[in-house]
């Protein structure tokens, strides 16, 4: 994986201080609430100070955070891990004070592992809910009394009760939070393969463009390059011929002259490869190809004639990538040999290619071409795949791409007693021949 796009999925693990701050804040302000109303306006009798004194203590980390930190900084997992377990303990201390276990918000114990668990590494999750658990254990038989009605009398709830809420907040622990995680961690993935795809196709693009990019560099250059050789001819009719600066004006008008020239055949190469701007669909499919005949694998196009004239398409990069992906892949998997067909009418285009390798896994049959989804064993050949190995971000690159550019995939695995996959790829022909060379 490049390092660009290594650095920016790690960089999606780290967690915005500025978010952090703006959370614990309003648990800052709604926990006060909370201690105030019950002490002043219910008239419960409740360790006033020792509660504030708590949440001073999360309102000073929380300045300390900010002093500390820029606003757009991003905490690294380990040190927002550290914080998150401080803000278990908070409130465990809190519940302490007030009740344990019984106390009805002794399932705020579960924000903070939830809230970890959209942003830090699965390990780390794992770590804060044992925490909170422990925490949890600890509530259940520490704590003191819950505030009451100094003229009722205290009330004393069943112990089956307080055992029924522990078990509930460690089953709430378990479930919610991988589920969160789960949840979090699709999101992630998606825009993680999104952003590989754009970065392959950003690069793509970079080589399509070099032809245009030389021939403005020789059009810029040519005029001040005109005007230095005029000069530099005047200069040499004009100088005496025993002059010690004669050799040097000869010299500065050859370079002039070699610059010009290097310039036209810049222009030149630009000029031609305009023509290959667009090409027909064997002269692509050959270019895809080309690659990867050097593997041991024989790969074998076959065009099926028609009376319809063979389709023209813009030399499109993600095309290009995308195609070249696939047959990539079914070269890596393949025993011995890769069928590549392209059939063709005056309605659609259809690429089919055909591997005799294992397959496709049936059991990820509806879901190949999601990202980070391996669809077959270990890769027989490691070729340096953007993606990866086994048919996981790569392919959902390559599947990105055509669809970008109006195709339609379908996969299967070969009827028995045949073995191999197949991939169909399919445009519609208007479509594919009014694809511009180097849009997506």
């Amino acid at each position: 994986m490049p390092e660009d796009l290594r650095q920016a999925l790690e960089t999606g693990r780290h967690v915005r201080v500025d978010t952090l701050v703006r959370l614990r804040w309003i648990a800052v302000i709604g926990q006060t609430i909370a201690v105030l109303v019950v002490h002043f306006a219910l008239d419960f009798t409740l360790p006033l100070y020792a509660c504030l004194a708590v949440i001073a203590l999360a309102a000073w980390l929380n300045v300390a955070l900010r002093v500390r930190f820029s606003v757009t900084q991003r905490l690294p997992p380990d040190r927002a891990a550290w914080l998150f377990a401080f803000d278990i303990a908070e409130i465990g201390v809190l519940l302490f004070l007030t009740g344990g276990l019984q106390n009805p918000f002794s399932f705020l114990l579960l924000g903070p592992v939830l809230l970890s668990a959209t942003s830090l590494p699965p390990r780390m999750i794992v770590i804060l809910a044992v925490f909170a658990a422990l925490c949890s254990s600890v509530l259940a038989f520490y704590y003191y009394p819950l505030p009451w009605d100094a003229d009722e009398k205290p009330l004393q709830l069943p112990a089956v009760y307080i055992a029924g809420v522990w078990l509930a907040t460690l089953l709430s622990l378990g479930f919610i939070g991988v589920h969160a995680w789960q949840l979090t961690e699709e999101a992630r993935q998606l825009t993680d393969a999104l952003a590989a795809t754009e970065l392959v196709l950003a690069r793509e693009q970079h080589l399509s463009q070099l032809d245009g990019l030389a021939a403005a560099a020789a059009h810029e250059l040519g005029t001040p390059l005109a005007t230095i050789t005029v000069i530099a001819t005047e200069l040499e009719r004009a100088i005496e011929k025993g002059s010690p600066l004669a050799d040097d004006i000869v010299l500065l008008r050859e370079q002039a002259q070699r610059c010009r020239q290097i310039l036209g055949k810049l222009t030149e190469l630009s000029a031609d490869a305009e023509p290959f701007d667009r090409m027909p669909l064997s002269a692509l499919l050959e270019e895809v190809v080309a690659p990867h005949r050097d593997f041991g694998v024989d790969i074998k196009v076959a065009l099926t004639p028609h009376d319809a004239a063979e389709p023209v398409g813009g030399r499109n990069p993600a095309i290009l990538y995308g195609l070249g992906n696939l047959v990539e892949n079914a070269v890596d998997f393949a025993d011995g040999t890769v069928d590549i067909a392209a059939d063709w009418s005056s309605e659609d285009v259809l690429v089919t290619i055909t591997d005799d390798g294992p397959g496709f896994a049936p059991e990820i049959m509806d879901r190949i071409g999601d990202p980070y989804v391996t669809s077959r064993r270990q890769r027989r050949m490691n070729v340096g795949s953007e993606g990866g190995g086994g048919l996981g971000l790569g392919f959902f690159i390559a599947k990105t791409l055509l669809e970008r550019a109006g195709a339609t995939l379908e996969f299967e695995n070969r009827a028995a007693p045949a073995r191999g996959a197949v991939v169909r790829v399919r445009w519609s022909r208007g479509e594919f021949e009014q694809l511009p060379a180097l849009a997506y």
